[in-house]
């Protein structure tokens, strides 16, 4: 199996926007039936070893409890009761609206009652629209599905790694469901007071100081996948600071704010993959910590070693 095989924007558009519709139905339900955890932390998608889950949720105090799986490697939807039930539907052939449907009537096959509040996609294009009347969204190319699990896996693995060289308050690696990217962020003690117009989603996830680290697929704004890093809120004289590999640059952003970006592309090209994205992760947080003033000392964890004499 190729390290990060070839992803362009372009070849999956239809796929991608499908799949990200059907990513945010299932993610809304883990949103409804799950407690909330800070930071949102409750909500993202975690890798299994055939596609993305929402992890077991909705235990009620007679014990039950169900789980829904998109397996990207036999192409269906799986949702799973405690007690053994289960129902499935293939992926292929739907549009978000049928989509939609079959997963209502999977939960009911389970004996899964949820209610999810606001069942529209959020914040795409088409966010007044609701799930169950979109036709328009109907494409699924297998192998492209399963490339894109590919290439999260892998650098789920590669993020994982790097969050392995910090001690302090860490997030899991986890794919959001909004952004359609994994992610894992670094957190300071310092409390971030936001304005009040500020909406409730952001001054969660952004309570605390943050330096978060990377890979979507592209936007577009940016069509085509890359790593990433930001640090939030922004410290003065940030996109001075230096980046590694000499492929990384800072992109402005249409918020005044900076993202650390490297082009996967340019990382597929080089002759050390995981090091040049591991190099590129660190170099954009040194850069955040410094700019923003972070103490190193006590929370550098080299190896994921925390015991001073081991170290």
């Amino acid at each position: 199996m190729e390290l990060f095989p070839s992803m362009p924007y372009a070849d999956w558009t239809g796929t991608r926007e499908t799949l990200h519709r059907f990513a945010q139905v299932v993610g809304k339900i883990r949103l409804a039936a799950s407690p909330r955890r800070n930071h949102w932390w409750n909500v993202p998608f975690h890798l299994t070893g055939r596609g993305i889950t929402t992890r077991p949720m909705g235990l009620t105090d007679q014990g039950d409890f169900f789980c829904v799986d998109f397996d990207f490697t036999d192409h269906r939807l799986v949702v799973t009761g405690g007690a053994g039930s289960e129902a499935s539907f293939p992926l292929h052939g739907l549009s978000v609206a049928a989509f939609f449907g079959r997963l209502t009537d999977a939960l009911a096959q389970v004996g899964v009652d949820v209610r999810v509040e606001r069942p529209y996609p959020f914040d795409l294009p088409d966010a007044r629209r609701p799930f169950a009347e979109d036709e328009e969204h109907c494409t699924y190319d297998p192998a492209a599905a399963h490339r894109y699990w590919v290439v999260l896996s892998q650098v789920n693995l590669v993020l994982e790694e790097y969050a392995a060289r910090w001690a302090g308050k860490t997030s899991p690696v986890h794919h959001f469901w909004h952004t359609f990217d994994i992610a894992v962020t670094r957190f300071s003690d310092t409390v971030v007071a936001h304005p009040p117009e500020v909406d409730a989603v952001t001054r969660e996830a952004y309570s605390r100081e943050v330096i978060s680290a990377g890979f979507w697929f592209g936007d577009p704004d940016y069509p085509e996948p890359a790593f990433y890093s930001y640090t939030a809120p922004e410290p003065a004289g940030l996109a001075t600071w230096p980046l590694r590999p000499e492929a990384a640059f800072w992109q402005a952003r249409k918020s005044g704010s900076h993202l650390a970006v490297l082009p996967y592309e340019r990382v597929r090209a080089a002759a050390s993959l995981r090091g040049e994205v591991l190099a590129f992760y660190e170099s954009a947080f040194l850069a955040g910590a410094g700019a923003a003033g972070w103490s190193l000392a006590v929370d550098s964890c080299p190896d994921g070693i925390t015991d001073v004499v081991a170290g």
